[in-house]
């Protein structure tokens, strides 16, 4: 396996720098599913069909992170530095990504723009571009500080030469998103409209919540040559007890469990047991998803189109399978789908046979 073989080449005018609106026009290409006559089939429709392609019975797992203004730009002393917090410890301090780290030192104090009260302290040396910083006692006063001084940390291909915009603040927020904690949309999310949850209902597909917090590290790319010496940022998840019964059941019923965005897919597969059931979860995951991985969380998977050479393309070629998968990006690049963050989407059913190839 080599990360080369996860490349593609896509156009730049693919990559979508805003969302379709309403979210639910967004276009959605559904991946015949595995064993067919041709496994490269695809059909062209739009988010708003996904209740004609759901059965009653089904239970889409969503992900209620909600984004919080993670960017903040610091000083220490003339030095001027980028503070993009990842993940917060359950000392109370936050692991964070930091432009020009190798200028830090343990003790030292940071002024933020917009935020002088906070000054947080370098608690440990930089280790790869990461910190751990000391905010103080009061996450009340670091959340409303960030409102404030933090800005909405878009990723790096949305271009914003000044900075986010207002409407960003919204439209890179899922309309599941109720616990502040995490750095990237689960942008799957952002394609649901109230409409097509009330569409949704009607249909009988049920709705289970989980939370993971996205951190920073969804944005790196994979150096290693080879795939399997990558290693994933840890990020903070819980699937609460109830969640759990929830999508035990509906599995017991006969219903399929539809996994909303990669972050709900990574998080399923951490709690699952080897028998396909869900155990309750709270804590770190770093969980990395490769072809070969027996899939045990999810049957379907709700997700936009990935970069190449990611981690998350990986993913999607792991729970596709690699071929229907390459074979479905090409057709989503020659029918000019939007790409990545706040672009279209694609429907995929789990090949299973993937795992023993």
């Amino acid at each position: 396996m080599a990360t080369a073989s996860f490349a593609f080449d896509l156009p730049e005018g693919l990559i979508a720098q805003s969302p379709a609106r309403p979210r639910d026009s967004a276009r959605l290409l559904r991946v015949a599913p595995p064993g067919g006559e041709d496994p490269a089939e695809v059909a062209d429709r739009v988010v708003r069909d996904l209740p004609g392609l759901l059965r009653p019975g089904d239970l889409m797992v969503v992900n209620d992170t909600r984004v919080i203004p993670a960017r903040l730009r610091a000083r220490r002393g003339e030095a001027r530095v980028e503070i993009m917090l990842n993940r917060a410890e359950a000392d109370g301090t936050w692991h964070a990504l930091v432009r020009n780290a190798r200028k830090l030192r343990p003790g030292d104090v940071l002024a933020i723009e917009g935020a002088p009260e906070l000054a947080p302290r370098v608690v440990e040396p930089p280790q790869g571009g990461a910190v751990r910083l000391d905010f103080g006692p009061d996450p009340a006063a670091l959340a409303a500080a960030l409102e404030r001084a933090g800005e909405i940390p878009l990723p790096p291909y949305i271009a914003r030469p000044d900075g986010p915009r207002p409407e960003d603040r919204e439209d890179y927020q899922p309309i599941f998103a109720r616990t502040p904690g995490a750095v990237a949309a689960p942008t799957a999310s952002l394609h649901f409209t109230p409409a097509l949850l009330a569409a949704l209902e009607v249909r009988g597909v049920g709705r289970a919540t989980l939370t993971l917090h996205v951190g920073a590290g969804t944005f790196l790319p994979l150096r290693e040559e080879d795939p399997r010496a990558g290693r994933l940022h840890a990020e903070w998840g819980e699937v609460t007890e109830s969640a759990a019964r929830a999508i035990n059941e509906a599995r017991a019923r006969g219903g399929r469990v539809v996994a909303i965005g990669t972050t709900a897919l990574r998080l399923l597969e951490t709690a699952a047991r080897e028998d396909g059931t869900l155990a309750p979860f709270r804590g770190l995951t770093d969980i990395f998803l490769l072809p070969g991985h027996r899939f045990r969380g999810a049957d379907l998977l709700l997700t936009n189109f990935h970069l190449p050479r990611s981690t998350l393309f990986m993913l999607v070629c792991a729970f596709g399978g690699t071929d229907r998968m390459r074979a479905a990006y090409a057709h989503a690049i020659a029918a000019g789908y939007r790409f990545y963050s706040y672009g279209d989407a694609c429907l995929i059913d789990r090949d299973d046979a993937e795992a023993s190839r």
